[in-house]
Order: C-alpha cells, then structure tokens, then sequence
C-alpha cells in the first residue's frame, strides 16, 4: 500500500499526508519550503501545517522571522495515533451496546464477503455459553480452531463434523465421509449453531455468502442435521464388514469412501 493512501485512510487529509511525508523527507523548513517539495499550495499548506500541529504531529518553531517546522517522529506518532484510536474505540463499543437493543426475533439476515463471515462466526463461538454445533472445512478449521479451543476449555460442549483432513483437539469429532460430503455439497460449507439460539450458515462456493437466524425452528433442523451425522458415524464405527456387506452398493459406497 502507498504511504500515501494509508495515511489518509487513518485519517489525514491528501495534504496532510503529502505535508508529513515531505517533512519526513527533509526537515527543518519553512511553509513556502514545504509548498514547493510537496506541490501545494502555499494557502492549503499552512491548513495542513496548523491541523498537523493542533494533533501534534509537526512541532514548529520560530527562527528569525520565519516559522519552521518538522515532523513528529513516525514511531511516536503512530503510537499515540493507536491509543487515541484504542481508546476511540473502547468508548464507541460501549456506547453502541448500551444502545442496542437486541431484538428476539425469527428473521433470516445475509451478509456477504469471508471477512464478515469468519469475524461473525468468531463472535458466536465466543459468546457460547453451553454448547456449539459445527460443520467446519479445513480452511474454517483454520480460522476458527483457536477460538472453538478456548469454548471448549471454559466448558462450551462442542460438537464438530469436518469434511476436510483437518485435526480439532477438543469435543467430539467426526470426520463426514469426502463423496457424501461431494454429494451434499457440503465441501464449502460452514455451519456454527451456537446454545440453540443462533445459526450461521455459509457458503464459499464463489463468493463468500452467510445466512444468519435466530429462528428456532431451523436451528433446530441444522442442529439436528449435525447430530445425525455424529450418530451415523458412531454406528458406522460398530458396524462389522458381515453387515456392510448387506447395505446397497449404493450405500456401501459412502462408508468405503471413509
């Protein structure tokens, strides 16, 4: 990323960011100085200069008759900006928590993009109180194991089918069998049913794409999908060749592909 459009993207203006990088180039000098190396004009360099130093990011001085003037060193900058932006956001979560009001509803919600969808998904398995219920890919292993660990070590009961190779060390895992997983589509799907209160249910077939509800009703219909699936593996573990060997070879099939 150019330093240029970081800077404005924390905050400063254009000018602003071509005035600190000009003085981070060469330092001490004069406003007219700064107006010819960044190519500004004189009338907007000294808005810029005067904003820089109301945040304290240019210190200036006077020398003579003319007002010089240079950078605050990045490092300490870019800490006090964090802090500031810390604090800044501290005070703006409770301030928005204090003022929603989290509705009991039945609605179906979508959001779009992986981001959005892992940083949802996260947030559910942390506020889990009793139990989660996942269908996890490897690529969602990943992202989310960390998180599913720390549930499970406070005492969240996690129930787990992965249709990928990927390894969860806590609660009971299964692993659904690659061609099942082929033929209900569930390759690239990811699905986090948290204390029977909220279901997420993705899909990153092409874009990234989530459905989230509250709606008890498919909560219940997922949550029970997850469970048969666990209970189907856990028969299949007792099942002895004589009796495969009965079921269709349709049905044989998906166990061989385990």
């Amino acid at each position: 990323m150019e330093l240029l459009d970081a800077l404005t993207q924390i905050g400063f203006t254009e000018y602003e960011a071509k005035v600190y990088l000009a003085l981070l180039r060469e330092n001490p000098v004069t406003g007219y100085q700064i107006s010819k190396k960044a190519g500004i004009p004189r009338s907007m360099v000294y808005e810029a200069l005067g904003r820089l130093s109301r945040r304290g990011a240019v210190l200036e001085t006077v020398e003579g008759r003319a007002t010089l003037y240079r950078p605050m060193r990045p490092d300490v900058l870019l800490d006090r900006l964090h802090q500031d932006h810390q604090q800044l956001i501290a005070s703006l979560s409770q301030g928005l928590e204090d003022l929603y009001n989290a509705p009991v509803e039945s609605h179906v919600w979508s959001i779009v993009g992986r981001r959005s969808t892992i940083t949802y998904a996260i947030q559910m398995i942390r506020e889990a109180a009793e139990e989660l219920y996942l269908v996890l890919s490897d690529t969602d292993l990943e992202d989310l194991n960390d998180s599913i660990i720390k549930a499970s070590e406070r005492g969240v009961e996690v129930c787990a089918l992965l249709t990928g190779a990927g390894e969860l060390g806590c609660g009971q895992v299964a692993y659904h069998p690659p061609l099942e997983s082929e033929v209900q589509e569930l390759t690239d799907t990811l699905l986090v049913i948290a204390d029977k209160r909220e279901a997420l249910i993705a899909s990153s077939n092409h874009e990234t794409s989530a459905t989230i509800t509250g709606n008890r009703h498919l909560i219940m219909i997922t949550r029970q999908f997850v469970w048969m699936e666990l209970f189907a593996q856990r028969i299949y573990a007792r099942l002895g060749p004589d009796l495969l060997k009965q079921l269709d070879p349709e049905d044989r099939q998906i166990f061989d592909s385990l």
